[in-house]
């Protein structure tokens, strides 16, 4: 059984949610799921070992790991054409003030959304409820630029955004 984009949201939003007080269906309006897709996101990632189903809650260490080595490679991002979207990677909240970016549209990256604040070059979200999600969790928001920043980043950006998202993890950490 192989992981799908959605589980990384879901493992990202209950790495990041107090421990024990997250339901499926709450999980699910949350990040715009059905508690179906949370409940197979849940066991795929036990499945995977980035998921204790004794103590309900992902296995940080693990999770850590594949958020930073190896989402890049299972979740590739796509690049589309300059639209309207929610800031994310190099222009996303922990990183927009860090790197220089020019007036030009094509200087940021975004998730495309109709409703969103800025122009810039589409990148694909993990999963479609991405830019809405980042609308209503501002941690979650942080945590999926940064994953962005990962993907397409290069080696020094990724490096900072590495260390950033395990510090977003860390505060999170029960």
């Amino acid at each position: 059984m192989n992981l799908l984009p959605q589980d990384v949201l879901v493992m990202l939003k209950l790495a990041l949610a107090a421990p024990q007080t997250w339901t499926y269906d709450r999980v699910a309006h949350e990040l715009g799921l059905s508690p179906s897709m949370v409940h197979s996101a849940v066991r795929r990632a036990t499945q995977a070992r980035l998921f204790d189903g004794q103590l309900r809650r992902p296995r940080r260490k693990a999770l850590e790991e594949f958020l930073v080595h190896g989402v890049k490679y299972a979740y590739p991002a796509d690049l589309g054409p300059v639209t309207r979207g929610v800031p994310t990677a190099l222009a996303s909240p922990l990183l927009r003030d860090r790197f220089a970016h020019g007036d030009d549209a094509a200087d940021i990256h975004v998730w495309p959304h109709p409703q969103g604040a800025a122009r810039g070059v589409a990148l694909s979200p993990l999963h479609r409820s991405v830019p809405s999600v980042a609308g209503r969790d501002e941690t979650l928001y942080a945590a999926l630029g940064l994953l962005d920043a990962i993907r397409i980043g290069r080696a020094r950006e990724r490096d900072l955004a590495a260390t950033l998202l395990r510090e977003v993890l860390d505060r999170a950490a029960p």
